[in-house]
């Protein structure tokens, strides 16, 4: 543990297309107060810009393809050594957010010294013009309050802290979800290890308003990981309900016709595709899942 408290890192991911949002997330990085973070950012498939910045230690990584979102953070992750072990603490920024309030770190460092058993801090995402935090970033059911911070059950993938020692005992992110819901399949792994995870609304990350389904790969990539997270974690009794649910919920919301069929074209290969090793979470789990608000049937 450095003088300052524990060590912490920072992974960043990027396409190498948002230079000047790059560099700006960079420089709030470096105004962190306490002892300075190193960052590790990765390039997707993309050649990186030039990204340095006084003050600041950045290492970087090129990738030769674009790998995904939860393969390209586990690649920043081991750059700290296997499961980031060289540093106590990872922070996760998109390359378009911005951290700020230069106390944020400390105030990472500070919520994991007073409480051993907390793994990940999921930080308040808020648009820099508006303030407004959209509802989907807030990770619980019960949403309309953005600025009441709570233990939840799930993270924010661009804009959280994670102890490292999560990853040891977790794993790291699954690697072939390329994106959506790699975070609460970490976040269920890491409850079921005994970690606790917090919402923390005076954590907070600005970052541009914007809609998920914006990717074009968005409904089907939902529907086949959705399949995945629960065939991987859930207890066999809870499969079928917990996907029942996610069935209905999709059709109430009555998507379009091409978005419809990529779901479904998506649901179907999380049926006949791999999904990775199973290992369903205990009972204790679930309950522990429930009494946090979100029962893992929806």
């Amino acid at each position: 543990m450095s003088a300052g408290g524990l060590k912490v890192g920072a992974v960043v991911l990027t396409m190498g297309n948002r230079p000047d949002e790059l560099r700006a997330l960079l420089e709030s990085v470096a105004k962190q107060t306490g002892d300075p973070i190193e960052v590790v950012l990765v390039g997707n498939g993309s050649p990186l810009p030039e990204v340095s910045v006084p003050g600041l230690t950045v290492r970087t990584v090129e990738l030769p393809e674009n790998v995904g979102i939860p393969a390209g953070r586990n690649v920043g992750i081991e750059a700290f050594g296997p499961a980031g072990r060289d540093v106590d603490v990872l922070l996760f920024l998109d390359d378009d957010g911005l951290l700020p309030h230069q106390d944020t770190a400390q105030l990472c460092r500070e919520a994991f010294e007073a409480d051993p058993k907390l793994g990940i801090i999921s930080f308040r995402i808020a648009d820099p013009d508006t303030g407004v935090t959209q509802r989907r970033h807030v990770p619980r059911l019960r949403a309309s309050d953005p600025l009441r911070s709570s233990r939840v059950t799930t993270f924010l993938g661009g804009a959280n802290a994670a102890r490292t020692r999560v990853f040891a005992e977790a794993g790291l992110l699954p690697d072939d979800f390329f994106y959506a819901h790699e975070e609460t399949d970490l976040a269920w792994r890491a409850l079921d290890a005994g970690w606790m995870i917090d919402y923390r609304a005076d954590m907070v990350l600005h970052h541009p308003t914007t809609a998920p389904s914006r990717h074009a790969v968005y409904h089907r990539m939902v529907a086949r990981n959705r399949v995945w997270l629960a065939r991987r974690n859930l207890p066999a009794v809870l499969v079928p309900v917990y996907l029942g649910v996610w069935l209905l919920l999709t059709l109430a919301r009555r998507p379009s016709g091409p978005a419809l069929r990529a779901w479904f074209g998506g649901f179907k290969e999380g049926w006949t595709t791999p999904c990775g090793p199973r290992r369903p979470m205990k009972w204790r789990t679930v309950w522990r899942l429930t009494r946090l608000g979100r029962p893992p049937v929806i």
